[in-house]
């Protein structure tokens, strides 16, 4: 089984990604729907959960909307390491844990296997044998279509590789995030492995939304869970900006869709995560908009 292309990430579906003091909270269930069907009917139909997204709620809410609407062709992406609702310091990939886990994110979806299972990060606890053979016996279960990484470096990819061969390995990748380019990236091209990252646009920063000297708008990435993001707040990021704002602007097209068609020019694909239905506008202008190989090279060298 490939992956590739744009995948609905569902990281805010009733919280804030994996971070318990934000259960309950993020994207409201109404809005999660919206932007669900909205994602369909574009044609995106590969869905990235993970069980401790909004402390189980998103994978909830995935499987209330998949009952409800019954879509075709539906490919499922969840995760596992992180503590859920109610579990407090249940983290990590032993085995045990990974089927339990498991078996709690087929029941909160509503189905009896899903399509690609990630660890979620590494676990200092567990050797990485003991989880791609426990992920192993999941797929030949038929449990799981396939397995992959997130959040891995060269080190743990090359790890994994003595015991069996991840996938896709999702991690952070944008034009102000390319640590991967170095080594994880060629990596995953040499070992036939996809490379579909998370966080194609930093938390809104390449959406243009942040202004040198002024606040952060409400209800944005920099209000509720700013850590990741805080080392971006500098002038010569703001002055990248810029230089992609004009870019986009000389080329007719949203600041955001042309950070977002540049990824997809340099990976296999990306997770998307927006808020609300109308931030997949400049998502799916990305898909149509193709990019030569100096224009990705000149784009990127705005933020060397």
């Amino acid at each position: 089984m490939t992956f590739g292309g744009i995948a609905l990430g569902c990281g805010n579906f009733g919280g804030v990604g994996s971070a318990p003091e934000f259960f309950g909270r993020g994207i409201p269930e109404d809005e999660a729907f919206a932007i669900m069907d909205r994602a369909c009917a574009e044609g995106i139909r590969w869905f990235d959960t993970g069980d401790a997204y909004g402390g189980g709620r998103s994978e909830s809410w995935i499987g209330k909307w998949r009952a409800d609407r019954g879509p075709e062709g539906l490919l499922l992406t969840t995760k596992v390491f992180h503590s859920t609702a109610g579990t407090s310091g249940d983290t990590g990939l032993a085995p045990d844990r990974i089927r339990r886990q498991l078996e709690s994110s087929l029941e909160r979806l509503g189905v009896d296997r899903v399509d690609l299972y990630l660890a979620h990060a590494p676990d200092p606890e567990t050797t990485l044998g003991e989880t791609i053979a426990a992920f192993e016996a999941l797929r030949s279960e038929g449990l799981v279509g396939t397995w992959g990484l997130s959040n891995y470096d060269l080190a743990g990819l090359e790890e994994a590789m003595q015991h069996g061969r991840p996938s896709l390995v999702q991690n952070s990748f944008s034009l102000l995030d390319r640590d991967d380019e170095r080594d994880v990236i060629p990596f995953c091209r040499a070992n036939a492995i996809a490379y579909v990252p998370h966080g194609p646009l930093s938390g809104g920063w390449l959406t243009g939304k942040y202004r040198r000297g002024e606040a952060y708008p409400a209800g944005s990435r920099m209000t509720q869970r700013p850590g990741p993001y805080e080392r971006l707040a500098d002038d010569a990021v703001f002055d990248a900006l810029g230089r992609l704002r004009e870019e986009a602007d000389a080329l007719g097209v949203d600041m955001a869709a042309l950070a977002f068609a540049w990824v997809l020019e340099s990976a296999d694909g990306a997770v998307c995560g927006p808020n609300r239905a109308d931030q997949l506008d400049p998502v799916l202008a990305a898909r149509g908009l193709r990019l030569t190989a100096d224009d990705v090279e000149r784009i990127g060298r705005f933020f060397t």
